[in-house]
């Protein structure tokens, strides 16, 4: 098949630093091309991929201080992107509802994997205007906000690594780590806490948004002031195995829908268990008392984190590879791309496919 992936641009693909979307973008591009497919990765130009790599701008948007308006480059690549629709036999889009009015209008069939959290009121307007977009979860959870609209959902389809990164750490580091954003849904603050009650130390990395910097500065820094917590900043991204790795556990102390988080995956790659609550998609990712345990409060973690070296670590190992490989969610993806080209699932004119004016919130004023 001729695939066009068409990646966000504020991070390379994969990315050095933060950047899940653009990391599961690279590892399906690279799984494709090694099955034979003709793949142009459209991504920013610093991006490295064995794929046909075409960029609209030189290097990835979140750390370029000169790019004032991120999304007006994404426009211009998919502008692109969809001006070349006819040399692919489909389009993947992971650039949620900005590849909606080009897709619309496009012949060839597109996908959308829309890997953001969607219980958002403007995601209702979106799909009102577009309900006939094709698109791929990543979670199960991920469509419960908008469980009670008519959409046109494909499949859902978890993020998968690739083969070399599944490999058994001891966890012997002696230590828990926390490995997100810094910011207020993703509660670092508990995962402080859980280590000062455990007396366990705890290893921070992560990244601080602008938006997130005052609760950086207001709610965390005062508390990395504490012989058993260490901030590591954001690290690059070969040091995330064996951060991971030797950790005894990964903390994953989120309240908010989580659309997949594939930090959890990561870390059972590597062997280490993972404590998490009950939120988005956590319980589709972790077995509990199994690859980790998934409790509700602060009291719960503490104890569960005397009991996370009796789970066996090869076993979540073992859980990860059979269910978030690359190979599986490039099989499933393979399998979207195949039925939606034989359907000819591409913009018919004439076809009708813009909404009703009844069918919309909007009022005349």
């Amino acid at each position: 098949m001729k695939i066009a992936q068409v990646a966000p641009l504020f991070e390379p693909v994969p990315p050095e630093l933060y950047g899940g979307s653009e990391r599961v973008v690279s590892h399906l591009t690279e799984e494709l091309v090694r099955r034979g497919h003709s793949v142009t990765l459209f991504a920013s130009g610093d991006s490295r991929t064995s794929a046909r790599l075409y960029s609209v701008v030189p290097r990835s948007l979140r750390l370029d201080p000169a790019i004032p308006d991120p999304v007006a480059y994404h426009f211009v690549e998919l502008a692109h992107a969809f001006a070349r629709a006819e040399e692919f036999d489909v389009i993947h889009c992971h650039n949620d509802y900005l590849a909606f009015p080009f897709a619309h209008l496009c012949p060839v069939p597109c996908v959308h994997t829309l890997h953001g959290r969607m219980d958002f009121h403007h995601w209702r307007e979106l799909m009102a205007v577009y309900p006939d977009m094709h698109l791929v979860s990543i979670s199960n959870d991920q469509r419960k906000a908008l469980g009670d609209l008519d959409l046109n959902w494909v499949d859902t389809i978890y993020h998968g690594l690739p083969d070399s990164y599944f490999r058994l750490y001891p966890g012997e580091g002696g230590y828990l780590v926390y490995f997100s954003r810094i910011a207020p849904e993703k509660h670092p603050e508990i995962a402080i806490e859980v280590a000062r009650r455990s007396g366990i130390p705890l290893k921070m990395a992560g990244k601080v948004d602008k938006t997130d910097l005052s609760f950086f500065t207001r709610e965390i820094e005062p508390l990395l002031d504490h012989p058993l917590i260490e901030y590591l900043g954001e690290i690059h991204d070969a040091e995330r195995p064996e951060l991971i790795g030797n950790a005894m556990a990964l903390l994953f102390p989120i309240d908010w829908p989580e659309p997949f988080g594939l930090v959890m995956v990561e870390a059972m790659a590597c062997g280490t268990p993972v404590i998490a609550r009950p939120y988005g998609s956590v319980p589709e990712v972790v077995d509990d008392g199994v690859t980790g345990f998934i409790v509700s409060g602060m009291e719960e973690m503490v104890d569960v984190v005397g009991r996370v070296e009796s789970l066996d670590r090869e076993r979540c190992l073992r859980h990860a590879r059979n269910r978030f490989s690359a190979t599986i969610m490039a099989d499933r993806y393979e399998q979207v791309y195949q039925s939606l080209i034989e359907r000819g699932a591409g913009f018919r004119p004439g076809a009708g496919r813009f909404p009703r004016a009844g069918m919309m919130s909007g009022r005349p004023v």
